[in-house]
């Protein structure tokens, strides 16, 4: 049985409106250029042996690249164990293939304290564990690997724990949210030792001509690639394989024109998800991520393929997204749109097409307002102009999963061109506003029992409409 939907009422010309941007975003991306010079950690005493710490080797040949006004840093010939690498302007971090980075699991090796975001609050903790401040012209390359090192023993497992001077470790998240709530400054909110904020793992922070190209990402211990405050920032060809808790694959933060493409995504949590800031902390910093455009990926586990939010409190727009893959009975959703009124923010013109969707786990596109079961709060958000073209669908539990209250704002959510197969449950759709459709075929799944993971997600989602063999063609409860 074949469903078509009614046609959208705004039609596709919004959509085509929004493309015609993409251009004049590209053409002010541009990766950057390196001089003909390199700098093997070798030459500085690092040694490929694995257990030899090689922080200091590494350091030298970051400081002697940029002095000599840059050029090619090269890890090559083997496995280099180091703590945090600090990158300055004009270096080319370059592992070469067949060589790994291994990070040290000990967090001393990522300390003294610097300036960062923990989830979208600034403070001053551990390093990242490649980390850039106010720098320009930088790049993290090659076909090697970058190990992490976390395990469940050593980096996942901070923040679950005691910390040695009694203060419940898992607790530094919320005093760190509080610390910004009052207005204290961020010189003052020094987390680190004693405390449970794991650092992310590539960091560049108010920085600008960034290219992420071409390494394999593993054992992270939380996000993986993390531009905060930055502009012009390209990742491209990168491999991430990492499924630790919070392990994002790539989390743009108050950060403009960005091109993320031909990556593959295999992830403990969001594989994408575009960020701005968390609460008053966001607010007060008060950049928006803009201008942002993901293509040709592929994306295998995850909580989303393409996400915005949680934290985004400085607002989100210009989402460009086509040409992706995506299919995982552990990934949950293709696009998913998440925040609450303790959050706020607009995110607006989200445009998603050309895109492949094999399973899903929870829904196809999930715009949810009440994330973390926050139903009422000063900031209520605003979605507005969501356009989803063009995509096709072979099994997912539902299409829509829309849930706003009362005082948020949805309005602009267009469907077109799109084809759900295997689609085995009603839409959720509590204060969605309006949801508009234009040739869109709905095709329901042959009788069979749900998957466990299909009624777990139903059974845990805020507003659930019960399971019926079509998607609810309603646009508002």
């Amino acid at each position: 049985m074949l469903v078509a939907l009614p046609l959208c009422a705004q039609g596709p010309a919004t959509a085509a409106a929004g493309w015609e941007a993409v251009p004049g975003i590209l053409a002010r991306i541009r990766a950057p250029q390196f001089p003909a010079r390199d700098f093997p950690i070798t030459d500085f005493g690092a040694k490929g042996d694995g257990t030899t710490d090689c922080t200091e080797a590494i350091a030298q040949a970051i400081a002697a690249c940029h002095a000599a006004g840059g050029g090619r840093v090269v890890v090559a010939g083997g496995t280099f164990l180091t703590g945090a690498v600090h990158l300055q302007s004009n270096v080319n971090l370059h592992i070469a293939e067949g060589a790994t980075l291994l990070f040290s699991p000990d967090p001393a090796k990522f300390l003294p304290v610097v300036r960062a975001r923990f989830e979208g609050t600034e403070c001053m903790n551990y390093s990242p564990l490649i980390y850039a401040f106010e720098q320009e012209n930088l790049a993290v390359t090659g076909q090697g690997t970058l190990d992490g090192s976390a395990t469940a023993q050593t980096w996942w497992a901070l923040g679950r724990t005691r910390a040695a001077n009694g203060v419940a470790a898992v607790n530094s998240g919320r005093l760190l949210v509080e610390m910004a709530g009052k207005g204290v400054p961020v010189e003052q909110r020094v987390f680190g030792a004693g405390h449970g904020l794991r650092p992310n793992f590539i960091v560049p922070y108010r920085c600008k001509n960034i290219l992420i190209e071409d390494v394999h990402i593993v054992n992270s211990p939380m996000w993986e690639i993390n531009p905060v405050l930055c502009t012009n920032v390209t990742v491209r060809g990168v491999n991430i394989s990492s499924h630790g808790p919070n392990n994002d694959g790539c989390d743009p933060d108050s950060s403009r024109d960005v091109l993320i493409e031909n990556c593959v995504f295999d992830t403990g949590d969001d594989c994408i998800a575009i960020k701005s800031g968390k609460d008053a902390d966001g607010r007060r910093v008060g950049v928006p991520s803009e201008n942002l455009i993901i293509r040709n990926c592929t994306m295998k586990d995850g909580h989303g393929g393409v996400v915005l939010g949680s934290e985004n409190s400085g607002g989100i727009r210009n989402v460009f997204a086509e040409n992706c893959q995506m299919d995982s009975p552990n990934l949950q959703r293709a696009l998913r749109l998440k925040t609450n009124a303790l959050r706020g923010g607009a995110l607006e013109n989200v445009f998603f097409r050309n895109v492949a969707v094999g399973r899903v786990s929870h829904s196809i596109l999930t715009i949810d307002l009440v994330y973390g079961r926050i139903t009422d709060g000063p900031f209520p958000p605003t979605v507005r102009n969501v356009v989803m073209e063009n995509v096709t669908v072979a099994s997912c539990p539902r299409v829509l999963s829309v849930v706003g209250t009362a005082q948020s704002v949805i309005e602009g959510v267009c469907i077109a061109n799109c084809t759900f197969r295997g689609v085995e449950g009603a839409d959720i759709l509590t204060n969605s506003g309006a949801v508009s459709y234009q040739n869109v075929t709905v095709e329901p799944a042959t009788a069979r029992p749900p998957t466990a993971a299909s009624a777990r997600a139903r059974e845990a989602a805020p507003g659930a409409a019960p399971a019926a063999p079509v998607p609810s063609q309603s646009s508002q409860d």
